[in-house]
């Protein structure tokens, strides 16, 4: 019988390399053709200006002049996004911490009620909500019907710049349910040991859970807030449909703005711009969180 050739080790060192790429090479493939790719194009797009129509026209870092210098509705629009995303992820993150600790507790049919709970992140996002939303705080919606049965007279406060924003935010906060699930993992890694032994050295609940529960949590809010500040800079779907941007652009979040540019005013090369503006703000404070983590999040280890 023919005796299987050896490989030199300076041959294995080569060969096993390229079987590890051989099998991580659909994730390579993605990533380099679509994302690397598109990204690239995305920002050669931004240096140009093209309306789908023509080739793109080079401009520079025309487009980022215009956008800083030039463009009143972009610093509305700045205004408008961080209003909402400072308003949601805080609120909504203490909803979800909140009910989180309520649903914590071992009752009977619990499972079901965290079933409940969790719900609205899984359609909240959805067109159908967004026109439920739309029709609920209309003039003629229900939450108007409800005020005047009591006695008080509702407002249009999708219509109404003074409310409309605030509706989105509301909006933002009933989809708890993911951040939730979330919180309710890391109670459960909390040892009862330290609340055990906060109990014998006399500490209330309310003393246990800002002394035990919440440095504890640190690492759970830290990943929850950076995923929710990620989500909230690129919400599109709930604006486009309850108000459209209105009234008065006071809905007008970037990521909507960033749209109309597109496929409204077909300015690619703006639009691409806007995106990789938008991409820094996220990058910003994605790297403020990471960075000031350090003096809030503590690790069992």
């Amino acid at each position: 019988m023919r005796q299987r050739a050896k490989w030199s080790p300076r041959r294995l060192r080569f060969v096993e390399p390229a079987w590890g790429y051989v099998f991580i090479s659909p994730w390579l493939i993605g990533l380099f053709v679509l994302t690397i790719g598109p990204m690239s194009q995305s920002f050669y797009l931004s240096l140009t200006h093209y309306n789908l129509l023509e080739l793109p026209n080079w401009v520079g870092f025309g487009n980022y002049k215009e956008i800083f210098m030039g463009d009143r509705d972009f610093w509305k629009v700045l205004q408008v996004t961080f209003t909402y995303v400072l308003m949601s992820v805080p609120l909504k993150l203490l909803f979800a911490l909140l009910v989180a600790m309520l649903l914590f507790r071992a009752m009977r049919g619990m499972s079901v009620f965290r079933a409940i709970f969790y719900l609205p992140s899984l359609i909240g996002g959805s067109v159908a909500i967004s026109v439920i939303w739309r029709n609920l705080f209309g003039m003629d919606g229900f939450l108007n019907h409800l005020l005047r049965v009591i006695g008080i007279q509702g407002s249009d406060w999708i219509n109404s710049p003074e409310t409309s924003l605030y509706t989105l935010v509301l909006l933002a906060v009933w989809q708890f349910g993911s951040s939730m699930v979330i919180f309710l993992a890391g109670l459960k890694q909390i040892p009862r040991d330290l609340y055990e032994a906060a109990s014998v050295d006399g500490a209330s609940r309310l003393h246990s859970f800002f002394s035990i529960t919440l440095p504890m949590l640190t690492p759970i809010i830290f990943f929850n807030l950076v995923m929710q500040i990620i989500g909230s800079f690129q919400m599109f779907t709930q604006a486009f449909i309850v108000t459209k941007g209105g009234p008065i652009n006071s809905t007008l979040v970037f990521a909507l703005y960033l749209f109309q540019k597109a496929f409204a005013y077909f300015d690619m090369g703006y639009a691409s711009a806007l995106a990789w503006i938008l991409l820094t703000i996220i990058g910003l404070f994605t790297t403020f969180i990471f960075w000031s983590s350090k003096k809030w999040v503590h690790y069992e280890t």
